[in-house]
C-alpha cells in the first residue's frame, strides 16, 4: 500500500515537473487538474495555503509545493518521494541541453522556438496570475493588499520578501482584532479536548 503510495507520488510529480514551463505560478493549473480534480489530494484553499508558504520559504516553489504535498500524503518519505519526482524531469532534460548549449544558441529555427515558448510561458503566467487573484481577493482588506503589493513590488522596487512578511503581519493583525483568529484558536483547542 505504501509503496503504491510512494510511486504514485513520485510519477504523479514527474509528470507535473515534465509538462510546468514558467515555474511556481505556472503550476498552478496543473496542480489543480491533477491534485485536486484528478487524485482529490487536496482542496483550493490548501493548495493556496501550500502556496503561500512555499512562496515564502527558500527554495523553488515548485520544489516547496511538492514537498509539503508528498509530506501530507505518506509523511517524510512522501516528501521526499514527490520532490525527487518534480525534480527529475529538469534534470534530465537540463543535463542534455547543457551538452548542447553552445550549438543550440547558433541555430536559427532553435532561437525562434524559444522566443515561442517564451510567449507561451508569459500567457500561462498572466492566467495562472488571474486565477490566483480571483481565489485569494475575497474583500476589501485582501483588494488592498493585492494592490499595495503590485505597487510596492512594481513601481518601488521593494523586496518580495518584504512584501510577504507584511501582508502576513497585517493578515494576522486583521484577523485578531475582528476576532476570527481566536474564535479558530479556541475551535481547534476544543477538538483537541474532545480526542483526548
Amino acid at each position: 500500500m505504501q509503496i503504491n503510495k510512494l510511486l504514485d507520488l513520485y510519477l504523479t510529480f514527474c509528470k507535473i515537473g515534465a509538462v510546468t514551463f514558467g515555474g511556481g505560478v505556472a503550476m498552478i493549473p496543473i496542480l489543480e487538474r491533477e491534485l485536486i480534480d484528478k487524485r482529490n489530494w487536496m482542496s483550493s484553499e490548501e493548495m493556496m495555503d501550500y502556496y503561500a508558504i512555499s512562496q515564502s520559504t527558500p527554495g523553488i516553489i515548485a520544489v516547496n509545493v511538492a514537498t509539503f504535498i508528498g509530506y501530507k500524503q505518506a509523511g517524510n518519505l512522501g516528501g521526499i518521494v514527490a520532490t525527487a519526482g518534480v525534480v527529475t524531469p529538469s534534470l534530465i532534460i537540463i543535463s542534455i541541453i547543457a551538452n548542447f548549449i553552445g550549438a543550440v544558441n547558433t541555430i536559427p529555427w532553435v532561437q525562434k522556438a524559444l522566443k515561442g515558448i517564451n510567449v507561451a510561458v508569459a500567457a500561462n503566467l498572466s492566467y495562472a496570475t488571474y486565477k490566483m487573484a480571483r481565489r485569494t481577493v475575497k474583500n476589501l482588506l485582501g483588494l488592498l493588499l493585492f494592490i499595495i503589493g503590485f505597487a510596492a513590488i512594481y513601481f518601488f522596487h521593494i523586496s518580495s520578501i518584504i512584501v510577504i512578511f507584511s501582508a502576513a503581519a497585517v493578515g494576522i493583525i486583521s484577523s485578531w482584532a475582528s476576532g476570527t483568529l481566536r474564535i479558530k484558536h479556541t475551535a481547534s483547542k476544543t477538538e483537541e479536548h474532545g480526542n483526548d
